[in-house]
């Protein structure tokens, strides 16, 4: 059965205190329904990795969405993107007809710095965050002259510029290279402006069966995959493998070619983070996914857009959300319907989140998705 994306709709993102997660969730989810012209869903799943006890419940309760089952999945940063996985399935097999997806975090009421590293695994051990993680990545990249400073900078200064036109972003102000170079060091090389920020948000999506309807979307393709064991002597950086596995089985799923995809949204939440992914799912060659970046190739207007929206650099962050807030984004690309940041003649995205974590494997958890018109 082909399936589509009825309706999508996101909450702003940001630092919200005043907010409760279920209120972020059910503003996102509100929109989403609307969006597709239904108040009903036979089933929903949730991605969250930090929130509450029945964060779903109690957004969903709060508009008579009640007795229908209700999963919450965790996978780091690709949770809400495997709540996706999982709804599209849910339909593609007849499980059921109409399946809501939610992403919801609430980052603020939980930390005030990096995300804290898990203390059971050596990393966590050593106090080895995320950002000295993607930090270690950078520095491999300098060291074989794979990347150059003001090419990673370059990304930050491309997707906070994307991020002008995206009024529900948190970071909407345009930032030079010298400013990201010169902003307080967070782990060396990487500059506080090439760290994606602490977040609140909320993202949902409505996925039924393909009616042709002219506002629908279709995923042509979805892939989920865990991590492969991984050491450090690897011959990719972590990180790329996963990516890359997961995003040839999703162009393999979807029966084409990286040359028909007009624009992708991935997982930058730091810059080396796009750069190594850029490269993964074949943009660029090893080594020169910086200078792709640095070419303007990537930006709105260029051969292949990438993170048109702002990206997490410019969006921000909110773990659970993040992956539904990328497919909301392709479905509006695709509509024609994102405003300043449209991209010409869309017909087809590529989506791409990555969240990891977990000592020994590359990466906890991978979805691709190819969605188009």
């Amino acid at each position: 059965m082909t399936v589509a994306v009825h309706g999508v709709g996101t909450s702003r993102f940001g630092r919200q205190l005043d907010r409760s997660a279920a209120s972020l969730a059910c503003e996102a989810i509100v929109e989403a329904l609307e969006d597709a012209g239904t108040r009903e869903v036979d089933a929903v799943w949730v991605g969250s990795v930090y929130g509450e006890m029945g964060v779903a419940q109690r957004a969903l309760h709060r508009l008579g969405i009640t007795g229908v089952p209700i999963i919450r999945v965790e996978n780091a940063c690709a949770s809400g993107s495997t709540a996706f996985h999982e709804a599209r399935e849910a339909v593609r097999t007849g499980r059921y007809e109409r399946v809501l997806a939610v992403g919801v975090e609430h980052m603020t009421s939980r930390f005030t710095g990096p995300i804290d590293p898990e203390p059971l695994d050596p990393e966590g051990r050593a106090g080895l965050a995320l950002p000295a993680l993607y930090a270690l990545a950078a520095s491999r990249y300098l060291s074989e002259g794979a990347v150059t400073e003001e090419q990673l900078a370059a990304v930050a200064v491309k997707n906070r510029r994307h991020g002008v036109s995206n009024p529900r972003a948190q970071h909407a102000g345009e930032v030079t290279l010298d400013e990201v170079l010169s902003s307080r060091l967070v782990a060396d090389p990487l500059t506080r402006l090439q760290c994606t920020s602490i977040t609140d948000g909320a993202a949902a999506a409505v996925l039924g069966p393909a009616r042709g309807d002219t506002r629908e979307v279709v995923v042509e393709s979805s892939v989920l995959r865990s991590g492969a064991l991984w050491d450090y002597r690897s011959e990719h950086v972590w990180g790329y493998d996963i990516v890359a596995e997961t995003a040839a089985a999703a162009r393999e799923q979807a029966g084409i070619e990286l040359a028909d995809v007009d624009l992708l949204e991935v997982h930058d939440a730091f810059t080396i983070g796009e750069i190594v992914t850029t490269e993964a799912v074949g943009l660029a060659a090893h080594g020169e996914g910086g200078a792709l970046a640095a070419s303007g190739e990537t930006a709105i207007g260029g051969r292949i857009p990438v993170n048109p929206s702002g990206g997490l650099l410019s969006r921000g962050h909110p773990l659970g959300a993040t992956g539904l807030a990328q497919v909301a984004e392709a479905v509006w690309q695709l509509r024609g319907e994102a405003g300043g940041r449209q991209v010409e003649g869309a017909r087809r995205a590529l989506v791409e989140t990555m969240g990891g974590g977990v000592s020994g494997i590359d990466g906890n958890a991978c979805v691709v998705a190819v969605l188009a018109r």
